[in-house]
């Protein structure tokens, strides 16, 4: 009887865990940022309590893993909204590489080690590091590497929704004054612009 109750559980929340990630979006599979990774530990540890407690009932589960995915649905739309709120939970993506030079201070900062950088490459088929011209770690622990045959392609995000990345002006050797003036020859504001990117010597705009 035991055996049954916990062969029915656990095919209960097979089925009922895949509902919840469907409804939390595809981002979910391949690409866990911070705030994923906490929901689906918390998910997993609720789901294997409940299969171990067999005399607890099974609704005891099911209303926290709903609570967290109603939670998780939330905070990816008001994240959409409030760019500040996402950078906050989840980061923002580092400089690890720039212009093929190693970002030590961002390195440290990130605690993220020469052996981890060299396992990347390794990974993308990149023997050394004169190799590279850029490489972010973005938010979900990835290493993004551009090569230095892609010299220039690589666009450096500068605003996002109405947002001033200072770090991006910093990294391509542009001020503020710089930013405003560009904006004003185009007669926008900061708040106009929903994505504004710069490559190859040139400011991109995309606006609301």
């Amino acid at each position: 009887m035991d055996i049954l109750i916990v062969l029915t559980r656990t095919l209960f929340f097979y089925f009922f865990i895949l509902f919840s990630y469907r409804i939390m979006g595809k981002r979910e599979i391949g690409q866990l940022s911070i705030s994923d990774l906490t929901i689906s530990i918390l998910i997993a540890e609720l789901v294997a309590i409940s299969i171990e407690n067999r005399n607890d009932a099974t609704i005891l589960t099911i209303i926290p893993i709903v609570l967290l995915v109603f939670l998780e649905v939330l905070l990816a739309f008001v994240q959409l909204k409030f760019n500040k709120l996402r950078i906050l939970m989840d980061g923002k993506p580092s400089l690890i590489v720039q212009d093929g030079k190693l970002n030590v201070k961002e390195m440290i900062k990130q605690r993220y080690s020469l052996d981890d950088l060299l396992l990347s490459l390794r990974e993308n088929q990149i023997s050394g590091l004169n190799e590279v011209d850029y490489a972010i770690l973005e938010t979900n622990g990835r290493l993004s590497i551009f090569k230095k045959d892609k010299k220039g392609i690589y666009p450096l995000p500068v605003i996002i929704d109405g947002i001033v990345d200072n770090d991006a002006l910093l990294n391509i050797n542009k001020t503020n004054v710089w930013l405003n003036k560009v904006l004003n020859d185009n007669n926008l504001g900061i708040k106009d612009i929903l994505y504004a990117f710069y490559k190859q010597n040139k400011l991109y705009i995309v606006r609301k």
